[in-house]
């Protein structure tokens, strides 16, 4: 009995986590069958017949013998179909039917269709990362994510087309098609703060936010400018460090959001998914290994939850663990996949479920009103920095002149997070919110007449543990905004002030 094999590597995703997987092709003699093993899903399984008719329908041939495919590591869960190309290329090399000198060293990605076109595939940013980092020196991807591929650093990454066009390659007679990946196209454009009338309370509000990354409640009767101001907040955010840009980009790749025509995501990202999102939906979720949710396109971003108080309760107190931790953990039967979730909560309500422009004309009992703003519990409240109560603005208000525009906003905002940068830069914390309670209680901790207030709080019951913590986080911010090296007493008990649920109720 004659067997070859042939081995092509390809990178795999479980999860955020990225493993390289060894493909190898077997064609032995015995019955004809195509076999695939290696802990695989029904996509993988369903490649048998793409990659058949994508060798025959290429000029090549498909053996007629017994044929196996095994992805290594077996204990590694494998999903998705970027490994058509490899699993294809490892019965090409089984058979004689390509060159193998260009094989050690490169990893190949990319989903077969049946007449052999390579279709762009999720992942390729943290997939090439990986391979980069164990040491791979190329990478043969579609054409498709060419642009997204040419964002990593360190590793020669090549675009084709078909499958003859890579074993043209691997044959030395063609060359691959190359992307210039320091040429980023500019963000889309965000509106403009200073379309919005009136509400100078909710606009510094969200400038505080902004400036440390706090969480926002915004209540008030409908029309008045919540969603507005809501989608202007990514206007003043300030721009995402590198090492920021390629986080986000590659959580995007792998939900298969990221923009054709911005392949690197500079800009934080503004995510708001409708009030009837489940938990899945918000966390993330699906068949097999979970794919990431809102919170994780989120992340270093903007997460808007409009009408929150339509939004189930459990769903919202899903958002406990991503608010405390910065990340979320998704247990499935295949595996444990953790994806980063640091965002700003920005969430708006109504004050009651008949929601007038005036609360005179307002219809519901006080009963129904605590119970409607009740679906927020505690313990979700208490990871909420600032709450704003907003009122419909005046005549004179809609009349006046725009207000202050999201430039000089963010050039407020900048500053003070380049501030909060810097201080804490030895410890690696990139803003206020990021900072753990016990080195603001410690190695940061304010003299005794400046958190007298907290102290006092805490004593009378009116915050908890955690939202002392919060406070102090929150007064370090004000400090920042308006230049000082650190916090008085007027900064905290401003910090307590927007902590006050009475403000928001």
């Amino acid at each position: 009995m004659s067997r070859t094999v042939g081995n092509v590597h390809s990178v795999g995703l479980c999860g955020f986590s990225a493993g390289i997987i060894e493909i190898q092709g077997n064609v032995a003699s015995g019955l004809p069958g195509f076999a695939v093993s290696g802990n695989v899903d029904p996509s993988l399984r369903e490649a048998r017949d793409r990659v058949r008719a994508a060798i025959t329908n290429s000029g090549f041939k498909f053996p007629d013998l017994k044929v196996t495919v095994a992805l290594a590591p077996a204990n590694l869960p494998k999903s998705g179909s970027g490994f058509d190309l490899p699993m294809a290329l490892s019965l090409l090399v089984a058979t004689g039917q390509t060159e193998t000198s260009r094989l050690a060293g490169t990893v190949f990605l990319g989903e077969l269709a049946l007449d052999g076109r390579l279709r762009p595939v999720r992942g390729v940013l943290p997939l090439l990362l990986h391979a980069r980092d164990a040491g791979f020196e190329r990478a043969v991807v579609p054409s498709g994510n060419a642009a997204e591929a040419a964002l990593v650093d360190g590793i020669a990454v090549g675009g084709a087309g078909s499958l003859s066009h890579v074993v043209a390659w691997l044959a030395g007679a063609a060359a691959l098609d190359a992307v210039d990946g320091s040429v980023v196209p500019p963000p889309p454009p965000v509106p403009d703060m200073a379309d919005v009338a009136g509400q100078n309370q909710a606009r510094h509000a969200l400038e505080v936010a902004a400036a440390g990354g706090h969480h926002v409640l915004m209540t008030g009767p409908p029309g008045i400018g919540k969603t507005m101001l809501a989608c202007r907040l990514p206007g003043i955010l300030p721009p995402l460090q590198p090492e920021e840009s390629l986080e986000v980009t590659a959580i995007h790749s792998v939900a298969g959001t990221l923009p054709e025509r911005h392949p690197l995501i500079t800009a934080p990202p503004f995510v708001a998914p409708h009030h009837s999102v489940s938990v899945a939906g918000l966390l993330g979720g699906g068949t097999g290994v979970a794919g990431p949710g809102a919170v994780s396109r989120a992340h270093r971003g903007v997460l808007f939850l409009d009408e929150c108080a339509e939004i189930g309760p459990k769903v919202l107190d899903a958002l406990r663990q991503p608010l405390e931790e910065g990340q979320v953990r998704i247990s499935r039967r295949d595996a444990t996949a953790t994806y980063p979730a640091r965002f700003l909560l920005l969430l708006a309500a109504n004050p009651c479920p008949c929601a007038p422009a005036q609360d005179v004309d307002c219809v519901c009992s006080s009963v129904v009103r605590r119970r409607y703003l009740g679906r927020l519990s505690g313990p979700l409240m208490d990871r909420i920095d600032i709450r704003v109560q907003m009122e419909p603005p005046g005549n004179a208000a809609l009349m006046s002149e725009p207000g202050e525009p999201s430039a000089a906003i963010a050039a407020r905002v900048a500053a003070a997070r380049e501030a909060a940068r810097e201080r804490w830069r030895a410890e690696g914390w990139l803003s206020n919110s990021e900072v753990p309670g016990s080195a603001l209680r410690r190695r940061y901790a304010l003299p005794p007449a400046v958190r007298a207030p907290v102290e006092r709080y805490l004593a009378e019951g009116r915050i908890t543990a955690r939202g002392a913590d919060r406070a102090l986080r929150l007064a370090w911010t004000l400090c920042d905004l308006r230049g000082a090296d650190g916090p008085g007493v007027d900064d905290v008990a401003q910090a307590l002030m927007y902590r006050d649920r009475a403000g928001a109720a």
